[in-house]
């Protein structure tokens, strides 16, 4: 038996320095629940989408150091984590999609993900090379390959690693949410299962950046090619996982119940949306015109249960044509 921990969780862009506590926080977290390996998600280091940040070689330097000093601070438990990752000095111009296998202070491994996704909201082949190598590395006995959110999309990366060895892939990811966005990611699970056989972890992010919001809710294929599990929606939580490598079964240990209701989760989504876009940028109140309709109470109830009754301030400038029922 092996034990896992997916550290669905929110990393703040460009907050390199608090990224990094705050994965070391989660490692001893994982550590003290008896984790032998802990799962981050696509880009944890450095936030997703980091956008033109990925351009400046002092953001770059910021990453790799950070990469390496995590590393450093790993000791009793095996780390998976997203960064960006760029060949400074050797190969200028090369910056990669990367996640990093971490074990006893050292860098022993390193994943590039293959295919970048260049449509909708993603413009990946702007910053990134795309990589062409798996990664397979051993724990407990059992080969485990690792693969990047837009590869599980394709056919070719997930056959790689299963020829490289893989028993059990894990697939780190920043996959933002859509109305039908679960059953999608579920779809292609079952695919990837249906071409090579093997059981799946798949570790997201959560939270809101601008217009995007990652909502979680990572999921657990067994060897049957059924979901064992799916996480909270848009909830941070390290979920942990006992992987019995014999008969290839993911057991999810006491996950936060998943919330079904489709109306429930697209509430969850825009208030999860609103109060992140408002508190990471910095500001402490809103204020918006309220009609007495029912779009502006919509609204105001979306901004008070994101951000408390204190935090909002609504205006009315009425007209001749306002109705007295409206005020």
């Amino acid at each position: 038996m092996i034990r896992l921990a997916l550290a669905q969780h929110d990393f703040l862009v460009g907050d390199i320095a608090g990224n990094l506590a705050k994965a070391q926080s989660l490692m001893q977290q994982a550590k003290s629940a008896s984790a032998e390996l802990v799962i981050f998600p696509e880009m944890a280091l450095s936030g997703y989408p980091a956008e033109d940040l990925l351009l400046r070689p002092g953001f770059q330097r910021a990453s790799i150091d950070a990469v390496n000093e995590l590393a450093a601070s790993v000791h009793g438990i095996d780390v998976l984590i997203g960064h960006p990752w760029s060949e400074l000095g050797r190969a200028a111009g090369q910056r990669f999609n990367s996640v990093s296998w971490l074990r006893d202070g050292a860098i022993i491994g390193q994943y590039h993900k293959q295919c970048l996704p260049n449509y909708a909201v993603f413009d990946e082949r702007r910053y990134f090379t795309p990589g062409t190598e798996p990664l397979v590395i051993e724990l407990k006995g059992c080969r485990m390959g690792v693969i990047i959110c837009e590869d599980a999309w394709e056919t070719g990366p997930a056959l790689q690693s299963r020829a490289a060895g893989a028993e059990l892939l894990l697939i780190p990811n920043a996959s933002p949410y859509r109305a039908d966005k679960l059953a999608a990611r579920e779809q292609l699970l079952c695919q990837r299962h249906a071409d090579t056989g093997l059981p799946m972890v798949y570790c997201n992010l959560v939270g809101g950046q601008d217009e995007l919001v990652f909502d979680g809710r990572s999921m657990l294929y067994g060897r049957d090619g059924v979901c064992a599990a799916t996480g909270p929606l848009c909830e941070e939580a390290l979920l942990l996982v006992d992987y019995d490598q014999e008969v290839g079964c993911l057991q999810a240990l006491d996950w936060p119940v998943a919330l079904t209701d489709p109306l429930a989760e697209i509430y969850r989504v825009l208030r999860v949306g609103l109060h992140d876009y408002v508190r990471k940028n910095g500001f402490k109140d809103v204020v918006f015109g309220l009609s007495g309709g029912i779009d502006s109470s919509l609204v105001l109830a979306l901004a008070v249960d994101a951000l408390g009754a204190d935090h909002v301030h609504t205006v009315m400038m009425p007209s001749r044509h306002t109705s007295g029922l409206s005020i």
